[in-house]
Formats: C-alpha cells, structure tokens, sequence
C-alpha cells in the first residue's frame, strides 16, 4: 500500500502534461518528492504511461481502466497492459469517465486481478455508501461542481461531506479533490481525516508547477 497521506496530480488531457511535457512534468513531481520525502504520484494519458513510468521511480497512475481480459476488445484499456507498462494503479469512475455500476464493479475485479492499486471515484457521501462495498484500495471524493474550480474547494464548501465520507469508509482511505487550489485546503482536509489528495490544474496548469506542488505538500 501507498505511504500516506498521498499527494496526486491528475495530468487529464492538458497539453502541458501530454507527450514529451508529460515526461518533464513527472521529473518535476519526482524532484519535489526526492527533495520533501513526501509520497508523491501522478496519474497520465494511458499513451504516455510507459514513457512516463520509465523516467521516473514515483508511482504511475492510469487514469481509466476497462473491463476486459487479453482478447478481442479492441480500443480497450487493458489492465494487464497498464501493469507491463508501469502502471501501479489506476483511476475508476472519475467525474470525466463515469462508469454504470455493472462495468464499475467488473473493472474493479479486473483491476485487482491484474494487481492494480484502484482509486475509486466517488460524487457524493451518498454514493460513497454504496461503492465502498466494492472495496476499493482508495475512495476519492470529488464533488464534480467543484472540479477544476479556482476559488473554491471541497474543503470549504464541503467540509461536512468529506467528515462523513471518512465515518463512513470503514477504514478504507480516502482522497480528496476537487477544486484544491490553496495549501489551507490541504490542512482542512486533513484534519478531516483525509488519507490523500487528487489535484489537477492547480498543479498542471500552474506557470510554476514546482513551486505550486511544493507549497501544497508543505501544507502536509
């Protein structure tokens, strides 16, 4: 299991973080975790995962994993080929790539198989309820008004939920995220009961990515 409280960036899509940025981006995270000690990871565009896992010793994420197994399922993301290339894990049900409950619950066993660490991605308390019995290795709570927001965050505008989400996680873990732009959003969190944090522009879209991920595990 991961070393927490754990601190990861989602590159989602953006051009800073796709192809060769993506690689200079990961050396940057992994300098700022050699240079803290903090647990540090990241999460990337599945075609640059293997570049990415082979620069840098921090862990890789997936950000989606599909339900399938070797065979015909062409277009799919396979788990076992996240594992060859590096993946420790992976994002499931993330507010961008919504899952139905059926194919939730079989790219979760498909992930386990394949011996992947899965971040399950939950909207709300409620629904927090009901997929922690899919036992994830981690529960991320991320609101989706939230997401990508520059003045508010979970912490500020939720605080009740993410205290009701860790009473009810049974032990499992939980990430937070959505709109964590501030390190007085990490410190809130926190004292919450978090387990770890899932941050995307703040850090990526940042003109000092650095500086933007060392002030933000500072807050730890």
């Amino acid at each position: 299991m991961l070393k927490t409280p754990i601190f990861i960036t989602n590159f989602k899509n953006y051009e800073q973080a796709i192809g060769q940025n993506a690689i200079k981006l990961a050396l940057i995270h992994q300098q700022v975790a050699e240079d803290t000690g903090a647990s540090i990871a990241i999460a990337v565009n599945p075609i640059d995962l293997y570049a990415v896992a082979q620069a840098v010793s921090i862990p890789v994420f997936a950000q989606h994993v599909d339900p399938v197994d070797f065979g015909s399922f062409t277009g799919q993301v396979l788990p076992q080929a996240l594992k060859r290339a590096g993946a420790i894990g992976s994002l499931l049900n993330h507010s961008e790539r919504r899952l139905d409950k059926d194919i939730l619950t079989n790219a979760m066993a498909c992930a386990q198989k394949s011996s992947l660490i899965r971040i399950l991605c939950t909207e709300s308390a409620e629904e927090a309820e009901e997929l922690i019995q899919l036992d994830p290795d981690f529960l991320a709570f991320e609101p989706p008004e939230l997401i990508g927001s520059s003045s508010k965050s979970v912490s500020t505008e939720a605080p009740e939920s993410i205290a009701r989400v860790v009473a009810l996680s049974s032990g499992v873990p939980i990430i937070v995220g959505a709109g964590i732009n501030k390190p007085e959003d990490i410190k809130i969190a926190l004292k919450l009961g978090a387990s770890g944090f899932l941050v995307a522009s703040a850090v990526v879209k940042s003109k000092n990515p650095a500086k933007a991920l060392t002030d933000f595990i500072n807050a730890f």
